[in-house]
């Protein structure tokens, strides 16, 4: 059937499923009215990548639907009407006022049981060690497409599959198969691809009106997930070109120790420090999160003080030891993390935790807070201990970066920056560490801009807990924990690991 006659009803309804946004149907609206010749509305929303072919096609299959309801509320408007005797001449008697047929808008808006065929909803079956299956059936009867509301129960089995298997991340794709990141690799759990209409019904399981409201604004979300019994799950859902995707890391049900994380028990020292900034550093997925968690962790069975966390989202959940522990999350308790510090220094903090240093703002209020008193622990994605000093630096303009050096100087007294490799047998994963303590000679070099002999003092502290990333690797390799392929992947300088 073709969508020409009735664009409006096709964009309506596009809306309603969430597959548009009002902003996109009007320029594809706009465009078709400016056309020479203009083609049927859905050609202008492939044409401009807002829908797959897939999707049109299920649109345009919801769209038949509506207008064949509409016509059956005609037909029954029409039969209520009196009909007349043959060979009598009705008397005029005066009618009451009744309503108008109803339009093909009102239709789709008063039933959405015609969007049963284009919203399959999902049942998926959990063994521990077999591939979810995906199947779809009828959408549930409702009064009305705003408020049609969706299972949680098809993502919660996925969740649990992928949590079974030993998955880190999720990854729900609208136009690909179920995939689990299994000790850094991506793997496919299941062959069958998932269609777009299915992908965003388990994907919206998940999320209140607000959520769905916002991630319809915003086209992605950030949020935390919880399934009870199972974990919970740091989650981000966008929209791409074929549907709505989704990425659910795997957050532990409490924090972890260092002893879980395999990290040596030397870094506990670093959770001594009553003012300055400790740094967990990395790229994305070496576990600087679950680092930080056991430090915070052990503030709070160690202190009496007052933490407070600022981070988007929550990931971890304190329970309150012997600290009091604030958590509070970008977006849903505060606008942003800037803001949140800015608040924080007058809410009589001892220790601050900043889920990420992102941009000038946060780097500068932290700076800030470390020199006025608090213990700052924090996460940045560097690469290194000496490029998260450049990066710190960097962040500021020009003119200021002299002063920055000797804030830095002063405030900084650790740098924690971490990888996960693969172990030989590839069950598991190990950290290998960098480890820089701000000391004196390090604090002159930061302030004369010499960072870059920084690696130097590295090299020369292992008496103080130094030690540089390429060393940590070697001494893995050394182990027989990783093999020299895996280590070469992670060293700087090849020549450390000898000849092969």
């Amino acid at each position: 059937m073709s969508d020409k006659k009735s664009p409006s009803l096709l964009g309506r309804l596009a809306v309603h499923l969430g597959m548009l946004t009002q902003e996109q149907v009007s320029e594809c609206t706009r465009e078709q009215a400016c056309d020479a010749n203009p083609k049927p509305a859905g050609e202008y929303f492939v044409g401009k990548g807002y829908l797959s072919r897939v999707q049109l096609q299920q649109l345009l299959n919801a769209q038949k639907r509506v207008i064949e309801q509409h016509q059956v509320k005609l037909d029954q408007h029409q039969q209520a009407k009196p009909r007349p005797v043959p060979g009598i001449e009705p008397l005029p008697q005066p009618q009451p006022a009744k309503p108008p047929p109803p339009s093909p808008e009102e239709t789709a808006a008063d039933n959405a049981a015609a969007l049963k065929a284009s919203l399959p909803t999902l049942a998926v079956a959990t063994p521990k060690q077999e591939a979810p299956v995906v199947s779809e059936a009828a959408a549930p009867e409702v009064e009305n497409i705003a408020d049609v509301r969706f299972d949680p129960g098809a993502l919660n089995a996925l969740l649990k599959h992928g949590v079974d298997r030993g998955a880190s991340d999720i990854h729900i794709h609208a136009g690909s198969s179920f995939k689990l990141r299994v000790q850094g690799h991506l793997v496919t759990a299941d062959d069958k691809v998932m269609d777009s209409a299915t992908s965003q019904r388990v994907l919206i399981g998940a999320l209140g009106d607000e959520d769905r409201e916002t991630l319809k604004a915003d086209g992605q979300l950030d949020f935390c997930y919880s399934v009870e019994g199972l974990a919970r799950f740091r989650a981000n859902i966008f929209r791409q070109q074929s549907g709505y995707d989704g990425i659910f890391r795997v957050i532990a049900p409490r924090p972890p120790t260092l002893e879980d994380l395999g990290l040596p028990a030397d870094l506990a020292r670093f959770t001594n420090y009553h003012q300055g900034m400790v740094l967990v550093t990395g790229p994305t997925g070496c576990g600087k999160s679950s680092t930080l968690a056991a430090l915070v962790d052990l503030v709070n069975e160690e202190r009496k003080e007052h933490i407070l966390t600022i981070e988007d989202p929550i990931e971890f959940q304190y329970a309150p030891k012997n600290c009091l522990v604030n958590q509070r999350s970008v977006k849903r308790h505060t606008e942003s993390f800037a803001r949140a510090l800015r608040a924080g220094l007058r809410e009589d903090p001892d220790v601050i935790v900043i889920g990420e240093l992102r941009d000038l703002e946060t780097i500068s209020l932290a700076m800030t807070a470390a020199e006025t008193g608090h213990f700052v622990l924090a996460t940045l994605h560097t690469g290194g201990a000496i490029r998260t000093i450049n990066r710190l630096i960097g962040a500021f303009p020009a003119n200021q970066q002299d002063q920055i050096r000797t804030m830095l100087s002063e405030s900084l007294r650790a740098v924690i920056s971490q990888r996960l490799i693969p172990t030989v047998d590839g069950s598991s994963r190990v950290p290998a560490l960098e480890i820089l303590v701000v000391t004196k000679a390090v604090g002159n070099l930061i302030r004369e801009n010499k960072t870059f002999q920084i690696k130097s003092i590295i090299q020369t502290g292992a008496a103080l807990g130094m030690t540089l990333l390429d060393q940590s690797v070697l001494d893995l390799m050394k182990a027989g924990t990783i093999t020299r392929e895996e280590a070469m992947r992670y060293v700087e300088d090849p020549k450390i690991l000898g000849e092969s």
